[in-house]
């Protein structure tokens, strides 16, 4: 089996729309995919209408967390996404992701950057606007060479020239109502320093006692010194080590299946939720 934990589509910050998505996994190959937008669940029915004949679709989501001044994501699998404590804690993030983004909008014209709402609106569409948005924007004004360029300190990085904050959960809270919600966390990309500060492993040591479930080892911003490292911290613990591509469409290098999961950490996965099932593909629409 081909499984792959952490996609995004055009309801978040992906390029692939979900219909789009679930067909090109199938295309490439993957037995699962995993639906983890931003902080919604916009996404899942236009996946599951469209689900190919032999792709499993698991809904999810990647929550917007941070630590200490140092921001982390979450992913959450198979939870009820009606669940009042987690989807009025989603709501509050999707919610300030305008306002957000507007004042990045502001403070880079302030730098002298041409960009605009307007622009960065053309660009989010109907999916939820966060900082990919607006780094494509200056992707399209020629001021980076492209997406990942933006996300340093002189641009959109966290503390970046033109950085604005947002709500954001507290991991033990995200942990604590994910649960609540039936669901299983992960902690993406935990060591991913290219994007900037990451939490100190002894914080991956408070999570996991605090019932995170486990940690994203293969992903494509880890080194093989990095991913080794983490399988084995993922071991001591006691927590799933899991692998997934992070696929953004056309806005991120990597692709489907860069990167996968084992499939007994996907089966237990499985077996811990009790929020929702992952949903086999009956040959979805091909519109």
């Amino acid at each position: 089996m081909r499984i792959d934990l952490h996609t995004h589509s055009t309801a978040s910050d992906g390029t692939d729309t979900p219909a789009e998505l679930v067909r090109n996994a199938a295309a490439a190959g993957l037995d699962v995919v995993a639906l983890t937008d931003h902080d919604t669940s916009r996404g899942y029915a236009e996946a599951v209408a469209a689900l190919p004949a032999g792709l499993t679709l698991v809904t999810g989501a990647e929550l917007s967390c941070r630590l200490d001044g140092v921001g982390l994501h979450m992913l959450a699998y198979l939870f009820d996404p009606d669940e009042p404590g987690l989807l009025r804690e989603r709501e509050l993030v999707r919610d300030d992701r305008v306002p957000r983004a507007q004042g990045m909008v502001t403070k880079l014209q302030d730098l002298g950057v041409p960009v605009t709402w307007e622009q960065v609106a053309r660009i989010a569409g109907d999916g939820s606007v966060g900082r990919p948005h607006v780094a494509e924007a200056l992707v399209e004004l020629g001021v980076v060479g492209s997406v990942s360029d933006a996300f340093t300190p002189d641009w959109l990085a966290d503390g970046g020239r033109a950085y604005v904050g947002k709500h954001e959960l507290d991991p033990f809270d995200a942990i604590r109502l994910v649960k609540a919600a039936g669901g299983v966390t992960v902690f993406a990309h935990p060591a991913a320093v290219k994007r900037g500060q990451v939490v100190p492993e002894s914080a991956i040591a408070d999570l996991a006692a605090a019932g995170l479930d486990g940690i994203e080892t293969d992903h494509m911003d880890h080194e093989p010194a990095t991913r080794a490292r983490l399988r084995g911290l993922a071991a001591d613990l006691g927590l799933l080590a899991t692998g997934s591509s992070d696929y953004h469409g056309s806005r991120k290098t990597c692709v489907l299946g860069e990167f996968t999961t084992d499939p007994e950490v996907y089966g237990e996965i499985t077996r811990r939720a009790t929020g929702a099932f992952p949903v086999p593909g009956a040959g979805g629409t091909t519109a």
